[in-house]
């Protein structure tokens, strides 16, 4: 006959305690256990990390020290499941911690019973969620933003629809205008998207509109970096494609030697308001019979679209004002606004690191 030694049974039940023991201590998720009171009788070091308790201060105390006082009755719920030998899987919701600030975590509650079956307590687990709660809330916000940014662009394109139709009559001439503003609204809308919707450089502004025109060798650009707020991307961005468009078919950029500087600047203004001064400047040089511009057409004819959105759509829309000046050696157009309505709040701020190029 064999004898069977009952303290290597023992030896192997104190192993496996031992065992989960550490696997309890070491989760990276709150590991609580209570009683049928909701008397904390279990804390590991997870849980002393997310809700600042230590086990020795946590033990003993009412789990209801993490539960914000108008959510008292969750818990009653919860243990009225336990005790029912149910459990709660997955429950989204909001703890305290010592300090008294709140965490988004997700709780698993499970009931605990004695060698005789009977159920004695619940073992609690928690997670902090608030990474992903941040991550829904920025997704939120960026939705909300996309949503008014499109019905935005809508109202946009139905007014240069509208607008230039009044002057023009040639359909084929309708068409390609309309198709060079609306995609002069994408590359902004662009920009816009790749920061999500953050704002955009002024520097990349300008090179993204220019760009299409060419001769970037006869554009210079000066000023400091700034960042500027959506609102000031697509109307500022719409004002240099009209500029741009004007100055490739009549202008600067078609010209022999005619050249373009773009310079902006913020200086301090009355009662101490911070205000964007920019300047577009072109310099003619010796213009080509067969690109003059003809009659009624430019951004210098009084009635043109450009003009309109130089003269009045993007000065409005930033709460500023602007001038735009013709003459025999070039165009100068100017803008002057708060600074408050073009820059990204605290991060668009003359720094002293101008830009030139």
């Amino acid at each position: 006959m064999r004898m069977i030694n009952p303290g290597g049974i023992f030896r192997q039940d104190a192993d496996a305690d031992a065992r989960l023991a550490a696997i309890v201590d070491s989760s990276y998720d709150a590991i609580i256990g209570k009683d049928l009171n909701s008397v904390i009788t279990d804390w590991n070091h997870a849980a002393e990390r997310m809700f600042g308790y230590s086990a020795e201060e946590a033990i003993g105390q009412s789990i209801l020290v993490l539960i914000p006082e108008h959510m008292h009755n969750e818990e009653t719920e919860i243990i009225g499941r336990i005790r029912r030998g149910e459990g709660v899987g997955s429950l989204e919701t909001t703890r305290k911690r010592k300090d008294g600030s709140l965490i988004a975590v997700s709780i698993t509650v499970s009931p605990i019973k004695n060698s005789a079956g009977e159920i004695v307590g619940a073992s609690q687990i928690a997670r902090d969620i608030t990474p992903a709660k941040e991550s829904e809330r920025r997704i939120r916000l960026l939705m909300r933003e996309v949503n008014h940014r499109v019905k935005n662009q809508f109202a946009v394109i139905l007014s240069m629809v509208r607008e230039t139709s009044k002057r023009s009559t040639d359909p084929s001439e309708f068409e390609e205008m309309i198709r060079a503003r609306i995609m002069a609204l994408s590359r902004s809308h662009d920009l816009l998207v790749t920061s999500e919707w953050a704002g955009a450089s002024l520097f990349d502004l300008v090179q993204e509109h220019l760009k299409p025109f060419g001769h970037e060798d006869r554009i210079s650009l000066s000023g400091p970096l700034l960042t500027l707020q959506s609102n000031a991307v697509q109307n500022l961005g719409m004002a240099f494609h009209e500029l741009g468009t004007n100055s490739s078919k009549y202008g600067a950029l078609a010209s022999e030697g005619g050249r373009i500087e773009i310079t902006w600047k913020v200086e301090t203004g009355p009662e101490a308001q911070r205000r964007f001064h920019l300047l577009w400047h072109e310099i003619s040089g010796t213009v080509a019979p067969a690109r003059k511009a003809p009659e009624r057409k430019g951004v210098g004819e009084r009635k043109g679209f450009g003009t309109v959105v130089l003269q009045r759509v993007a000065p409005q829309s930033l709460s500023g004002s602007s001038s735009l000046e013709r003459s025999p050696d070039g165009l100068k157009w100017t803008l002057d606004a708060p600074l408050e309505a073009i820059v990204v709040p605290q991060l668009g701020a003359e720094d002293g690191s101008d830009f030139k190029g």
